[in-house]
């Protein structure tokens, strides 16, 4: 195990972040991951880096939403703005203690706490699009997430392990390869217009014309393995149901129906967590598209209620309510940005400009 620790810090701190000299580096995560800290405090001290690192405590954040007023609720601390703002890289390594934590938090207080992230999230992705700050989001298995996504912890360590392409015998050469891959339907997309995802589930058009498609392989997240752009605000139009749930701040969203006209989420709809979603829909951009992608990491297979693995997965689409990424050049603002996922890999096709490119799960061009 400690080689594939070693080996998970090189990965992070060499090809995801590229630690240079000088750089100032968070590292956020939970006791569960000390030994990985360990190692990538080490390879960034070795790479000229400056690491700090910020542990949490299990509790802490039900306590939060349990005991804090309104106003403590809308408070971001100075240190927070100061790592937004000045550092050069963030690395946040989620290892929960419990999932479920949040499970029974008042949306209210959910809804109060990502409004008052608005600024500080803008701030974020202005410097990550500007190429300031260089951040990464990768997991560390723990007991919490393997029974979150179906597994006993060794199998779901093997999981996320190999997600990572840490059992390749050069993990590293191995995501430059799908970066690769991926780099040639980026460039091909990049030349068309009007995108039609279509299954049994979706019917959804929109323009990514002047918008640039991007290559995600290993570098903000970790494992990574898509592309994505931002859709013309106003051009998004169809329905879509998703047949995956939607995981809103620990939260389960089972069902989720959508119908948009001109761009705007006119109507909407969940088996389960109905009450959730419509305060999500209350926050200011979150009627609005930030992201559509393509997932194509053919070795994540298995949903586990971690976005950071579903979305990847091969075989799938996800568009993202509420903030666009500014590097693709959209301009939706709001305080979220969340991913909801789709299965392509039985009937579904992808259209570009009229011409189909994907069937069944699959790029055929």
């Amino acid at each position: 195990m400690i080689k594939l620790y070693e080996d998970y810090a090189k990965v992070l701190v060499e090809y995801s972040l590229d630690v240079q000299k000088g750089d100032k580096i968070l590292i956020k995560s939970s006791y569960h991951a000390r030994e990985l800290v360990k190692f990538i405090y080490r390879d960034i001290l070795k790479a000229g880096g400056h690491p700090e690192i910020s542990i949490s405590l299990p509790g802490i954040e039900k306590s939060f939403y349990d005991f804090a007023s309104d106003e403590q609720l809308e408070y971001i601390p100075p240190s927070a703005k100061l790592y937004i703002e000045e550092y050069d890289g963030l690395l946040n390594i989620e290892a929960p203690y419990n999932l479920k934590a949040l499970q029974s938090v008042d949306p209210k207080k959910k809804q109060k706490v990502s409004i008052a992230k608005t600024a500080l999230n803008k701030t974020f992705m202005d410097r990550a699009a500007a190429g300031e700050l260089k951040w990464t989001l990768c997991v560390f298995p723990t007991e919490s997430a393997a029974q979150e996504a179906g597994m006993s912890k060794d199998e779901y360590s093997k999981f996320v392990f190999g997600a990572c392409f840490l059992f390749e015998d050069d993990p590293i050469s191995s995501w430059r390869s799908l970066r690769d891959t991926q780099q040639r339907i980026v460039d091909f997309l990049n030349n068309k217009s009007e995108i039609h995802y279509k299954s049994s589930n979706i019917d959804v058009k929109f323009s990514t014309k002047s918008r640039l498609w991007l290559n995600s392989a290993g570098t903000n997240n970790m494992p990574s393995g898509e592309v994505f752009s931002s859709p013309i605000e106003d051009s998004v139009n169809g329905k879509v149901r998703f047949s995956y749930p939607g995981i809103f701040m620990g939260q389960e969203i089972e069902d989720i129906t959508l119908e948009i006209k001109d761009g705007l989420v006119v109507s909407w709809d969940a088996k389960q967590g109905r009450e959730l979603l419509d305060k999500v829909f209350e926050i200011e951009g979150a009627r609005r598209f930030g992201e559509v992608a393509i997932g194509m990491n053919y070795g994540i297979q298995k949903f586990t209620k971690n976005m950071l693995f579903d979305e990847k997965i091969g075989g799938t689409i996800h568009m993202a309510i509420g903030a666009s990424y500014p590097e693709t050049g959209g301009k939706n603002e709001s305080s979220i940005h969340w991913d909801l996922l789709g299965d392509m890999s039985r009937d579904g096709e992808i259209f570009a400009d009229g011409e189909r490119i994907y069937e069944k799960g699959k790029f055929i061009i």
